[in-house]
């Protein structure tokens, strides 16, 4: 996909991987509409960079139908959209009913309203691009949140899902998978800081992955050789995931839990 000129809309653009992503294809000539459940700092991100905001909320399917129609209404129809924004929250089974419900509704179920409104849309021109954002989490797991593992695990399954079944039709879907970047989703996870990427390196991967029009998209080496290892011989890779997890307690310290209380947001806070 040649972005220049394209019609692009990108979610949780606030901070993190969706304002870096934002900035980058403003400046590969998109024309970039920025949203972020944070109306404040994400209208004043968007107009920094040179992009459009419109408010909204992800984890309500209702705000994601006024953000396309209002794409619709002021740029046309959308070439690539990036349901990108995401939580992480919670640690094991203990964590709280509605915090499953909202990191189900923010990391999962927005990219299904996504693709409800806009595939039909796609689907009669012909053509569209979605950039789906999971985790290296969706292909591993998370040594932390059992709800993050679980929610990322079923955002990679909803991007292959979306591939199969329309990438005959003109669709075409990328899913980006990332390890640790430098973004505030780590602030409380160091072991994941001790290999991050910047999100000036994240951005790179994806620019090249869109122009080759590649499904996953990975930032370390360490996630597709971990698939590999996790597909070949199940039980040796939960040995050697039960001892980075102890590794990664370690280095959290003696009692915590790296997103319990508050959860920990990319690109918007929680809802009320």
């Amino acid at each position: 996909m040649d972005i220049k000129n394209k019609i692009v809309v990108v979610t949780g653009t606030a901070s993190g991987i969706g304002l870096a992503l934002a900035t980058r294809f403003v400046r590969e000539g998109a024309t970039v509409i920025a949203s972020d459940m944070n109306a404040e700092v994400g209208a004043q991100k968007a107009a920094e960079i040179g992009a459009r905001f419109v408010p909204a909320n992800v984890a309500k399917e209702e705000d994601i139908v006024r953000l396309i129609d209002d794409v619709y209404a002021h740029e046309g129809p959308i070439d690539l959209f990036c349901s990108n924004a995401g939580i992480a929250i919670g640690a094991g089974p203990e964590t709280l009913d509605r915090h499953w419900q909202l990191i189900q509704d923010v990391n999962v179920m927005s990219h299904v309203w996504a693709a409800r409104h806009l595939v039909p849309k796609m689907l009669e021109r012909g053509e569209g691009y979605l950039l789906n954002t999971a985790s290296a989490a969706g292909l591993l797991t998370e040594l932390h949140s059992a709800p993050y593992a679980v929610t990322k695990h079923a955002a990679l399954a909803f991007a292959e899902w979306l591939a199969v079944t329309y990438g005959d039709q003109g669709i075409k879907v990328s899913c980006l998978c990332p390890e640790g970047v430098w973004t505030p989703m780590i602030d409380n996870a160091p072991i994941l800081q001790q290999t991050a990427v910047s999100t000036d390196f994240l951005a790179d991967k994806v620019m090249e992955a869109l122009v080759a029009e590649q499904f996953l998209i990975t930032t370390h080496p360490t996630s597709l050789a971990g698939f590999q290892q996790k597909a070949s011989d199940y039980d040796v890779w939960i040995s050697k995931m039960k001892h980075l997890r102890k590794k990664a307690m370690a280095l959290l310290g003696q009692g915590k839990q790296a997103f319990a209380g508050k959860p920990e947001v990319v690109g918007e806070p929680e809802k009320a």
